[in-house]
């Protein structure tokens, strides 16, 4: 094999022919699009359990799922005291358990809805913080995107809305309008958009041509695989989302918008079907 020095391998990048001198496998793994997970793929799994797949599969990207931090099976009332009292110190330990696992968490997704106190919308900037993002994602409604705005303002974090395909209900994010409406009405450049490719397409939209038009507004993607006019969650590859199109879009472009796994459906094994749809798409970009 012919040796290059540093020096003339960094001059060979420069020039695009590097990558010719590459073994092929490094080549496939080059294309820089960021493939993650949200770990509600896994919310079968404790938080441990969930970390430990994501070592196994070889995900290094997580978007945290509230679901994952929070305790399970109490009331409203018990929720908000520990959100209030021992959320943030959770969420250091947790930040240090993905340091150490050098899996890094791009986003959190902590979901405002419209009975939250203020309090319990800018908890969900404090635990971000303490998280080590600035970014948070979340299943949301327009109406409650002023006072998310507010805070987002204040602490200078990224808010991406999430889209399902309830088209029927103006209030909930699932058209182009919808997110018009939500960016404008929080009066926050920081507020901007989570896109769902798979409820996108489900809604008969195409993720395609609106990532292109609002690409810079995008702050993460959901991957998931869904027939249009509201069809099922499916397999990666027998849905109508176009999975391998947006992918491609985003590696020939650069547009640095992380990708993120969401495994909704009916499976086998959790962990073996998130490692399905990991080499699903790194097939597609192969």
């Amino acid at each position: 094999m012919t040796k290059i020095s540093r020096r003339d391998f960094t001059s060979l990048a420069i020039t695009g022919v590097a990558g010719l001198l590459l073994p092929r496998a490094l080549q496939a793994a080059k294309p820089g699009v960021i493939i993650g997970v949200q770990s509600y793929s896994f919310r079968d799994r404790s938080l441990d359990e969930a970390l430990a797949a994501m070592q196994e599969i070889g995900l290094k990207s997580c978007e945290l799922w509230s679901g994952h931090l929070e305790p399970k099976g109490i009331s409203r009332e018990e929720l908000t005291a520990w959100r209030n009292n021992k959320a943030l110190s959770v969420c250091q330990e947790v930040k240090q358990k993905f340091a150490q696992a050098k899996v890094n968490i791009q986003a959190f997704n902590y979901s405002f809805r419209e009975d939250f106190s203020d309090a319990e919308i800018e908890q969900g900037f404090k635990m971000a913080q303490a998280l080590g993002t600035n970014t948070i994602t979340c299943s949301s409604t327009v109406k409650v995107m002023p006072r998310v705005g507010r805070y987002a303002n204040q602490y200078k974090i990224k808010v991406g809305m999430h889209n399902h395909d309830h088209t029927e209900d103006p209030n909930e994010f699932s058209t182009p309008e919808s997110f018009t409406k939500g960016m404008e009405g929080s009066n926050s450049p920081y507020v901007q958009m989570n896109l769902d490719i798979g409820h996108f397409t489900a809604a008969n939209f195409d993720a395609v041509e609106y990532i292109k038009q609002h690409h810079a507004k995008i702050l993460c993607l959901h991957i998931k695989d869904r027939k249009r006019d509201h069809g099922a969650n499916l397999p990666f590859g027998e849905g109508d989302t176009p999975i391998k199109a947006v992918l491609t879009l985003l590696r020939d472009n650069k547009w640095n918008i992380p990708a993120n796994i969401e495994y909704e459906y009916k499976g086998a094994d959790t962990v073996a079907e998130v490692k399905k749809c990991f080499a699903y798409c790194q097939k597609q970009l192969a």
